[in-house]
């Protein structure tokens, strides 16, 4: 299965990975170039094994609130090419969205970002020094991700969360996007040894980081961090990880506070939740793939924000 991946991303990626070859839904394209002064530019960015469709309905709401408001929906790492190598995607994705996070003319940037899409946007929070006032994360595995969901089970058969380490453990593993962000509680060493993408963006201890402080400083630029999750989720494991939250040891939660990188306000957010810039929204019987789909997820943590 893997191999099978790996062959298909390889026959795709070129469509993916040249910036030239971005594709930017026609309607979304006019939305940029004529827009109403004193709106926002928002970019959406879809989920793993999704696409840009993810976020039509979402995109219709901005426009009736808000019409004319500047919409970008990132059509990059597509379906199976989503399972690409994080920092790969990262830095392709930064080189078609950096000119408008870095905008000085414009009123800001707001970024709405769903799963494996959130960890994305964190990424280029903390590589670009963005204008980026409001950041959405709509169940993001923030922190990580440790569960036997349908996904792991479909894609990775032959490992459960127990085992399954043995595999994004290593120089192969780490290749594919979810093995960047396996954050496995009882086997933290092998963590931090292994793991280029997560392990980095925290800035965690005994993990080397050249650009730390220019990650730390990006991020807190920041002025509204959103972030949204459920105990109905059924995919982003544990749920809290939208909130920063993660698995001790002992696989008992511990929330964002209560986590080393956050303590010793390793990449700032600490600091934006002591300035209140940080809010948490919690909603039961929302299952993953209806985040982007819910209408009082969208006029709760999006459009007070546009």
């Amino acid at each position: 299965m893997l191999d099978l991946l790996r062959e298909t991303a390889k026959r795709k990626q070129m469509k993916y990975f040249a910036p030239m070859n971005v594709v930017i839904c026609g309607c979304v394209l006019l939305c940029t170039i004529s827009y109403s002064v004193g709106y926002k530019h928002v970019i959406f960015m879809h989920g793993i094994l999704s696409g840009p469709i993810e976020f039509n309905y979402y995109n219709e709401l901005v426009q009736q609130y808000h019409p004319n408001t500047p919409v970008t929906i990132v059509d990059m790492f597509d379906y199976l090419v989503s399972l690409t190598n994080m920092w790969t995607q990262v830095e392709n994705i930064s080189a078609v969205v950096k000119p408008i996070m870095t905008n000085t003319t414009s009123e800001g940037t707001i970024l709405v970002c769903f799963s494996q899409g959130g960890l994305i946007c964190r990424a280029l929070l903390s590589v670009i020094p963005h204008n980026v006032e409001t950041f959405v994360s709509l169940s993001g595995p923030l922190s990580g991700q440790f569960g036997d969901s349908v996904f792991l089970k479909y894609f990775f058969p032959k490992y459960l969360k127990e085992n399954i380490y043995k595999l994004f453990y290593t120089d192969y593993g780490q290749t594919y996007s979810i093995g960047n962000y396996w954050n496995d509680p009882h086997q933290q060493t092998l963590y931090k040894k292994f793991s280029t993408f997560l392990a980095v963006l925290n800035n965690q201890s005994d993990v080397v980081n050249p650009r730390s402080q220019e990650y730390r400083h990006n991020f807190m630029r920041l002025k509204n961090l959103i972030l949204v999750g459920g105990p109905d989720d059924g995919v982003i494991t544990p749920w809290q990880a939208g909130h920063f939250g993660m698995y001790n040891e002992s696989e008992a939660i511990l929330p964002m506070e209560e986590q080393e990188w956050y303590k010793n306000d390793a990449f700032g957010l600490k600091t934006l939740n002591s300035q209140g810039r940080i809010h948490r929204f919690t909603f039961s019987g929302i299952p993953h793939r209806s985040w982007h789909s819910n209408l009082t997820v969208f006029e709760t943590c999006i459009k007070p924000w546009l």
